[in-house]
This record gives C-alpha cells, sequence and structure tokens, in this order.
C-alpha cells in the first residue's frame, strides 16, 4: 500500500472494485460521486463514510498524477490520511465499452416505461439510466 507520510499532505488513495485493485497511490485531493452529489475531499478531512454514486472519481496531484475513473456503486471510506473507495463498477474510461453503456441506456428507458404504479421500479430504472449516462459520458470525456 502506498504510504503518504505522517505530514506530508498528501492523502493515501485506494480504489478497490470486486475483481481487482485499480489504484494505490498518493494524491493531493480526490473528487468523487456520492449518492447526495460529488466531493472532494483534502488530507486532513474529517471522517465520512458514504454511499457511491455513478460518475467519475478524480485525483489531483501526488504520485496518482491527474486520474480519472468512472465509477458506481459502493462505499467510500474519508479519514483524514487516507482515502478508500469500494466500488461495484470500477474502471478507466477507455476500458468502458459504449455499445454496451448504449444498451445499458435502453435498458433503463424500457425499465422506466414498463414500471407502471410501482415507485420501486421507477428508482431502479432511474438508476439504471443514471449509471448508463454517466459511463457514456465519461467514456467521451464529457465530465471534464
Amino acid at each position: 500500500m502506498a504510504d503518504a507520510g505522517a505530514n506530508s499532505g498528501l492523502l493515501t488513495v485506494r480504489l478497490v472494485s470486486p475483481d481487482r485493485l485499480l489504484l494505490d497511490a498518493t494524491a493531493v485531493s480526490v473528487e468523487l460521486p456520492s449518492s447526495a452529489g460529488y466531493l472532494e475531499t483534502l488530507y486532513g478531512a474529517a471522517p465520512l463514510l458514504s454511499e457511491l454514486g455513478a460518475g467519475e472519481v478524480r485525483l489531483h496531484g501526488g504520485t496518482s498524477g491527474d486520474q480519472i475513473y468512472f465509477v458506481a456503486g459502493g462505499f467510500v471510506e474519508v479519514l483524514p490520511e487516507r482515502v478508500t473507495i469500494l466500488a461495484e463498477t470500477a474502471m478507466h474510461p477507455n476500458e468502458i465499452d459504449t455499445n454496451e453503456a448504449k444498451q445499458e441506456l435502453v435498458l433503463g428507458e424500457k425499465l422506466w416505461h414498463e414500471a407502471g404504479d410501482d415507485p420501486s421500479k421507477y428508482e431502479y430504472a432511474n438508476i439504471v439510466t443514471r449509471r448508463a449516462e454517466e459511463k457514456l459520458a465519461s467514456a467521451k470525456g464529457e465530465n471534464a
């Protein structure tokens, strides 16, 4: 694991998905999508545990340089010296299969139209649609 050092002002950042460790580095700041919207964390931040939304994790500075990863679902733990991102889905934008993401978007729209009077079905359809839209935007570099 990367070691930021006691007073370096750098965060240790780990990004993990169910099938691999995508990142183990340091960064000056990390922007990420929470279920309540985007947040940014810096060294010394107050502890926080949040559900991840769909969107891009952006790392700035440190050994990571400036990097972007698409994430959807999971959790993030922020501690004063460390950020741990446990994502259901995580990939570099150039790994995104845009045809698959377009199919996911079509599925989300289909689910929405078939939801009937069930609010939970609408909610699920919106989640599928949002993830597909964010994935496509990330692949195209539109979230910059």
